[in-house]
């Protein structure tokens, strides 16, 4: 990114609900304070891309949250699919190896070539912000929780990926090892005084950005609030005082 990102412009809203209808009342009330909008499993399994390719025709940037992880063929062709959407940026496993990586990123751009269509930002999923090192242990990883987020992190890196989607914990040694280039979307941000809810790896608005994060992504805290509107103003405010302090 070349030029400082605007306070708004840094949120991602996560349109984790169960149906169109509540997505558009959300999407109607929010859009007056951002155009980014995060499509997760939830929205996209009960809706299908029509939901998607009407968000970016209205001019939202989507960020596709589907977290693909498959053979390197079978993702290829669906980076595919997501850039023939529109999309403003998706993401996969960075587990799911360096070939899968590669192929979708030539995928993804061979078709925004041919079709016309904006190149999205390919993203790298690192390690879940519900997981915690107990959890690792569990699925055989003997590395730490940050010696993995790191080692995947710099696998992308050196796959071609834009960036990678990570915890805000481990953003500081993202940005420390592999440099301002790099971008980090990281999950799992709550307002002070909100709930976890079943994320483990959590921080501020005010943390993540002066970690080293480019955007944050935020559902509950806003989608959840008795007052959407009045939960994003509080989000957007604490990034404006960020940069009125700085």
């Amino acid at each position: 990114m070349n030029q400082p990102l605007k306070p708004a412009d840094r949120l991602f809203v996560a349109l984790d609900v169960e149906s169109v209808g509540r997505a558009l009342e959300l999407v109607t009330s929010l859009r007056p304070f951002t155009k980014r909008f995060k499509i997760g499993s939830q929205l996209f399994t009960a809706t299908g891309p029509d939901f998607v390719r009407k968000l970016v025709k209205s001019g939202a940037d989507v960020f596709l949250d589907l977290k693909f992880h498959d053979i390197p063929t079978t993702v290829a062709a669906a980076a595919s699919e997501a850039t023939k959407l529109g999309v403003f940026m998706f993401n996969l496993h960075i587990s799911g190896g360096r070939q899968m990586i590669t192929r979708a990123i030539e995928a993804a751009s061979d078709t925004a070539a041919r079709t016309g269509n904006r190149m999205p930002l390919v993203l790298g999923v690192t390690v879940l912000t519900s997981v915690d090192n107990a959890t690792l242990r569990e699925s055989g990883v003997t590395r730490s929780l940050e010696e993995q987020v790191l080692g995947l992190a710099k696998i992308g890196a050196d796959a071609g990926l834009s960036g990678v989607v990570a915890s805000p914990r481990e953003a500081r040694l993202i940005r420390e090892s592999i440099g301002r280039g790099f971008i980090i979307v990281t999950p799992g941000i709550r307002p002070a005084g909100s709930s976890l809810d079943d994320q483990k790896r959590v921080m501020t608005p005010r943390e993540a950005i002066n970690a080293g994060v480019d955007f944050l992504v935020t559902g509950r805290p806003i989608t959840a609030a008795k007052d959407p509107v009045t939960a994003i103003q509080q989000i957007i405010g604490e990034i404006e005082a960020i940069g009125a302090a700085g």
